[in-house]
């Protein structure tokens, strides 16, 4: 095979034009190294190539200690290229070995492309994982394959099969779900659904069990982590995945039962104990437990996107239970409403450090007294049971306590539009605030209204320049001479805000393109993909963008659990000292990644605050 073939089998390689990548192939040097030789030396002189092993494997050492082990195709050198920087690994030819190396002036602009950086903050990441998993010193129940689990092959029935035999076979075969093959794919019966379909609308048995399907089933690979495995399912609202082989076939199935077992902080433990609270202390008492359960799933190597979704969903739990509670002693409210999560709690992104941000809608019914005394006592006594669970009040008052934030419903959607034509920055604000929400909760279907009207906002060109203008109010932390900007004086002093430094203007630029867009996603990585679909993104910045967005984030929980472990409270300022080389690395790619996505903002929509 020609090195240009071979090379565009590999990422960042493979997305590079025929002419490029043959331009590209044209700089390759080829060097053979011995088993045993080291490549590179952590400390050592700065990579003059990018490495990628054609032949054989190379070994990562961080201080005499094996991390990883790259094989054909895999590459190295990248970090040390990109910031001119010594090695922060050794690299060894694990046996003999032959590499491609692609000259620092041919690699840079491959790097420097959107594939080239996501391929560079997706592989720092992964490393600082397989980093993490190679020095534990205890092996991790949940670092297991979900295959390990499988304990049986999965039960099937026809479609045909009445209802009636289909629980038979659950009960002969002592499973609590069986999987039915329909319209060229699985769906899935489980015991749940025989209570909630079958049992509770006193549904006639001998009907076929097709009727109750649902499809399509969700299944997860057998080589996912064990930890992965819980968190999908609880984010899912699911308590079965089928398990597929490498070849798609289904293996088997494991439930949350078998999953519970990973350790008494899960979602579903925490879960389970803020549904059988029988009072607000109660509650507040399982919700305490929240930083440990992400504690838990940060040394589990959770995706960090799913920790902060799993967050979410258990203050969801906790907003729930304190609702059912409350209207325990206030009575039937007056009127169909809708609980609604604002900002972080919207977008199912919160963090160890966090506050409450929601609204609350209703409909009054004509003739009758003012409902709002009503849902005021409501949002108070569910703003105290969260607050007592450890989740303090907004400090800017975005609560549903706050009359701004309970009203009509009628009458929220005309103060958005009202928002959306006001040229003053806490018009925006507020705005902003609320293109960010979430029904949790209620009879009275909220969404639709609201998500009509945030597809209006788009034709407001002023508003959209004043939501561009906030993504590039903040500036990520980088500095002259590759350095990362910190806190220069007072409490955080030689530390960085990743969360305004970062986090938050991904937040505002994937909000901001969302829309442009007209797409009413709620979470940003789902505006960022929205967005690049609608042709409101180029697709290389929004892949960039969600790259940049889940290191960040995985620092900052790291960071946060530490605090959480050592006691102290958790806050988003990091020391670079305090990482690793690959991290703060990866701390600078990613904060060129957002300047660089800020300046086509910018660009785009006019607006120039002069980015560094």
């Amino acid at each position: 095979m020609d090195i240009a073939g071979f090379l565009r089998r590999y990422p960042p390689f493979d997305e590079l034009s025929a002419e490029r990548l043959a331009e590209v192939a044209r700089t390759v040097e080829i060097e053979h190294f011995p088993a045993g030789a080291v490549i590179l030396r952590q400390g050592g002189e700065p990579a003059s190539a990018l490495y990628v092993v054609r032949k054989g494997a190379v070994e990562l050492l961080d201080d005499g200690q094996v991390l990883d082990l790259l094989l054909e195709g895999e590459v190295f050198g990248q970090f040390s290229l990109l910031n001119d920087d010594v090695p922060s690994l050794t690299v060894r030819a694990h046996e003999d070995t032959l590499c491609y190396l692609v000259p620092e002036p041919a690699a840079d602009p491959v790097l420097e492309t959107h594939a080239g950086m996501s391929f560079v903050i997706g592989t720092m990441r992964r490393r600082i994982a397989r980093a993490t998993d190679a020095t534990a010193d205890v092996p991790d129940a949940r670092l297991r394959p979900v295959g390990d689990l499988v304990r049986r092959a999965p039960v099937t029935a026809d479609p045909t099969e009445t209802i009636a035999e289909g629980a038979a076979r659950m009960a002969a075969e002592r499973v609590s779900s069986l999987l039915v093959p329909v319209r060229g794919g699985w769906g899935i019966v489980t015991d749940r659904d025989l209570r909630t379909r079958v049992v509770a609308p006193k549904a006639d048995p001998e009907t076929p069990l097709e009727t109750i399907v649902t499809f399509p089933v969700r299944t997860i690979s057998h080589d996912a982590l064990a930890g992965d495995a819980l968190l999908a399912m609880f984010a899912q609202g699911v308590h079965h995945f089928p398990v597929v082989g490498s070849s798609g076939e289904l293996i088997g199935v494991v439930t949350d039962t078998d999953l519970m077992g990973l350790g008494r902080h899960t979602p579903f433990a925490m879960k389970s104990a803020i549904e059988r609270a029988s009072t607000v202390d109660h509650v507040a008492s399982a919700g305490r437990d929240l930083p440990q359960l992400v504690v838990t799933m940060v040394h589990a190597h959770a995706d960090p996107i799913d920790v902060g979704r799993v967050s979410a969903l258990v203050v969801d739990a906790m907003t729930e239970r304190l609702i059912a509670l409350a209207i325990d002693d206030l009575g039937d409210p007056p009127c169909a409403w809708a609980w609604l999560a604002l900002g972080s709690a919207a977008r199912q992104e919160q963090a160890l450090r966090t506050d409450q941000d929601h609204a609350l809608v209703y409909d009054p019914v004509p003739g009758e007294p003012d409902p709002d005394p009503w849902f005021a006592a409501l949002a108070e006594r569910v703003t105290a049971g969260l607050e007592a669970a450890g989740i303090p009040r907004c400090e800017g008052d975005a609560m549903a306590t706050h009359p701004t934030l309970r009203r009509p419903l009628g009458e929220f959607v005309e103060a958005f539009a009202t928002w959306m034509d006001g040229a003053d920055p806490h018009a925006v604000v507020l705005s902003s605030i609320g293109y960010d929400f979430r029904q949790v909760a209620g009879p009275l279907g909220a969404e639709p209204a609201l998500d009509d009207a945030m597809r209006r906002a788009r034709a407001r060109p002023a508003f959209v320049r004043q939501m561009a203008r906030r993504a590039l109010d903040l500036k990520p932390p980088t500095g002259f001479l590759r350095d990362l900007v910190v806190q220069d004086k007072g409490e955080h002093a030689g530390r960085l805000d990743i969360k305004h430094g970062g986090i938050t203007i991904v937040n505002n630029l994937a909000r901001v393109r969302a829309v442009r867009a007209g797409v009413t996603s709620k979470d940003t990585i789902g505006r960022l993909r929205g967005a690049a679909a609608a042709g409101s993104l180029e697709p290389g910045v929004a892949t960039e963008l969600e790259e940049a967005f889940h290191f960040l984030w995985d620092v900052r929980l790291h960071h946060q659990a530490g605090q959480v472990q050592a006691g102290e409270p958790p806050d988003d300022f990091v020391d670079p000292a305090s990482l690793g080389s690959i991290s703060r690395s990866g701390l600078k790619e990613a904060f060129r990644v957002i300047t660089r996505a800020q300046r086509l903002t910018g660009t785009e929509e006019g607006v120039h605050p002069g980015l560094r």
